[in-house]
């Protein structure tokens, strides 16, 4: 068996480059072999959402490749992992066997999944790896948080950043999560909000020492949404040391905020100082390879079932957010179990109208006519290398729209509009997102033109 995962190991690293690194990650990299029978190698792979990836995308390369390292194998056969065995289950607790089979058994009634948060650290238990899915926008940030896994206190601090819903909180409970249950560390979450309103009660009550003594015992201290920590000076100062006792007993700090450090406003330079000598990731927002593979996730956690076309549906219309595409997600399995049934591409269209954008089949040539036509200009100015600040400016906020709104790529919209090469693309997006934090005419035009394209 030994020489068939051998086998299979450089088979998935001959295909790697062939697929997306998301796809990959999330349907490839954890798969097994199973057995080899009669020819047949046959893999395990987590369900039948990787099956259907992997016959679509890559089924014959990967074929290839085997019979390219074996001659003796005719066929590849993917199969689902198999459930955990009935012996085993049997040796659970019998109360909450039974408990479990009668809630199944009530007729309409809806499962209520395992959300109890931990008030000892306020850790949510459902946070974990296992359910995180890794796509090609945050790769790095789920390599950072198992680097910090496997050497506590090396990356310090830890700086997420990223809009709203990309999977920040999940990510940093994960780590909360597995130092707890794993390495036996003492964990705790705080948003910047409670850890005010902490320090400010302790001032109130003359605590001081208390409130200090509680927040230095934790090897690990998740502070997240950081942003809001702004013009809170005596909270920042107390923070300030905080971190430096926490650092310099090399205990591991992460934080979170919805933008880099150096942006953060009204919070002192000593913090920005302290949360960029660690390792900062950006989380951008998801595309839409990413956002399939979290809706067929969402959709297996619920023993919930789409075809492809409604998936294709919901990920070219749903903006991004994991949040609402878990919330979508819930709406769309209670419909399905008090229908007893599979929901149709239209009855998941009408369940979402409110919610899912329209703006999924634009086409590059729509948002260019719409760009030329509000700030009045002719198409091909804005593709020509034509250096007019009258036309910079609305080919940099074409850039940003298709950036930001439509998830092309960097190299493809430097292609796109007359060979550019990608750094200019990127300098025309943080142009645009550092103007719209002072120019509200800007962001006002920005609106209007994604009412033009519906979004």
């Amino acid at each position: 068996m030994e020489d068939y995962n051998n086998i299979w190991k450089k088979t998935l690293e001959e295909i790697k480059t062939d697929v997306t690194p998301s796809g990959f990650n999330t349907w490839l990299k954890n798969s097994k072999v199973d057995s080899f029978e009669d020819n047949v190698f046959k893999i395990l792979v987590q369900n039948s959402f990787a099956i259907d990836w992997i016959k679509s995308k890559c089924y014959t390369k990967i074929l290839n490749n085997l019979r390219k390292n074996n001659e003796n194998i005719k066929n590849v056969e993917f199969i689902i992992l198999p459930t955990t065995p009935k012996k085993e289950k049997e040796k659970k607790n019998d109360d909450k066997n039974e408990e479990k089979k009668q809630t199944d058994n009530k007729k309409g009634e809806l499962p209520i999944k395992d959300n109890y948060i931990d008030l000892n650290d306020n850790l949510n238990p459902k946070y974990i790896f296992d359910s995180f899915v890794v796509g090609s926008f945050n790769e790095l940030a789920y390599a950072s948080a198992q680097a910090i896994i496997k050497k506590p206190g090396f990356y310090n601090p830890l700086f997420f950043y990223g809009s709203t819903g990309v999977g920040k909180t999940h990510l940093m409970q994960a780590v909360g999560n597995f130092y707890k249950n794993n390495l036996s560390k003492k964990v705790f979450y705080v948003t910047s909000e409670r850890f005010t309103n902490d320090y400010i009660s302790s001032l109130q009550n003359n605590k001081t020492n208390v409130f200090k003594e509680k927040y230095k015992k934790y090897d690990l201290l998740i502070m997240d949404d950081i942003q809001f920590l702004s013009n809170k000076e005596r909270t920042q100062e107390e923070l300030f040391h905080l971190f430096n006792f926490l650092y310099d007993n090399q205990r591991q700090i992460i934080f979170s905020s919805d933008q880099h450090p150096n942006y953060l406003q009204n919070l002192e330079s000593r913090l920005k100082s302290r949360f960029s000598q660690g390792m900062i990731i950006d989380i951008p927002r998801i595309d839409i390879e990413s956002k399939i593979a979290i809706i067929k996730s969402k959709l297996e956690q619920g023993d919930t079932k789409l075809d492809s076309e409604t998936i294709q549906y919901l990920a070219e219309g749903l903006d991004g957010s994991i949040r609402e595409i878990e919330g979508i997600i819930n709406n769309i399995s209670i419909q399905s179990q008090i229908r007893d049934r599979v929901l149709t591409l239209d009855e998941v269209k009408n369940l979402t109208k409110n919610i899912v954008k329209t703006g999924g089949n634009t086409s590059l040539k729509d948002i260019l006519k719409a760009v030329s036509s509000f700030y009045k200009i002719d198409e091909k100015l804005i593709i020509d290398k034509n250096r007019k600040q009258e036309i910079v400016k609305p080919r940099q906020v074409l850039m940003y729209i298709l950036r930001e709104y439509f998830d092309y790529s960097l190299s493809n919209i430097g292609q796109k509009l007359g060979g550019r090469d990608h750094t200019t693309v990127i300098h025309a997006c943080d142009k645009i997102n550092t103007d719209l934090k002072s120019n509200q005419i800007l962001v006002e035009e920005i609106n209007q033109i994604k009412s033009m394209l519906r979004i």
